[in-house]
């Protein structure tokens, strides 16, 4: 799921739209058959700054003095372009998996695209490539990752660099 254009999402609104996707995902495929990434972090803290609206108010605030505000919530800022939301699953479970992104897409305000990557999982190698280092041994896996071991030196040295 790629956003279109420059927005900041609230952490609620991720967690709806995590929670829709992964639910619809459980009740179709299993939860041993998909595996979700949430890509941005909400790490941007939103601030209100209370204004009273009562009779009176005037002598009770100080209007835009000494106006920070209070923290009231969380926002992820996303880019032209960038990845929302990540599904890897076996390629039977395509139709599900754009189903479960189409649902989390309707969380979002602005435009998202909903796209199929020809990368295999998590992991910057098309299936081809991947499957070719595989058989040739030179993968070396790190969680939902993997590193490619490179043809100089030798399988030791690499291993104890990472």
């Amino acid at each position: 799921c790629n956003t279109g254009c420059l927005e900041r999402l609230g952490a609620e609104v991720l967690e709806a739209a995590r929670i829709a996707c992964n639910k619809y995902m459980m009740k179709t495929v299993g939860k041993d058959n998909y595996h979700i990434r949430i890509c941005p972090q909400p790490i941007n803290i939103l601030r209100i700054n209370k204004m009273l609206s009562c009779a009176g108010a005037d002598r009770l605030q100080t209007g835009m003095r000494n106006s920070f505000g209070k923290p009231y919530g969380k926002a992820a800022r996303v880019f032209v372009g960038q990845h929302i939301i990540n599904i890897r699953t076996k390629d039977c479970y395509v139709a599900e998996a754009k189903e479960a992104l189409r649902r989390a897409k309707n969380k979002f305000p602005g435009q998202q695209v909903i796209q199929v990557s020809q990368k295999y999982g998590f992991t910057g190698l098309y299936k081809d490539e991947f499957s070719r280092l595989r058989e040739a041994k030179r993968l070396t896996s790190f969680g939902t990752s993997v590193a490619v071991i490179r043809e100089r030196g030798s399988v030791e040295k690499f291993l104890e660099r990472v």
